[in-house]
């Protein structure tokens, strides 16, 4: 699994890190993304929607937000 450390970034640059990291990876790749900007808990899994991945797993631990998502095809 990928990690991907996007804490104290604000929106939307945790977004669009996720959208670079995502187009290096393959389909079924899996990418786990830790913010602190709790915008990301509506704005990656909308974004995810809307480019073909899928957010496999959300958590909020000590003020962090922890998204696990898995690459889809598009």
């Amino acid at each position: 699994m990928i990690e991907l450390d996007a804490r104290r970034l604000m929106c939307p640059m945790p977004v669009i890190k996720t959208q670079n990291i995502i187009k290096t990876l393959s389909p079924g790749d899996n990418v786990r993304v830790t913010c602190t900007d709790p915008g990301v808990m509506q704005d990656i899994p909308a974004w995810c929607r809307i480019n073909g991945h899928i957010v496999l797993k959300t958590e909020e631990i000590d003020y962090e937000f922890i998204l696990t998502i898995e690459v889809g095809s598009d």
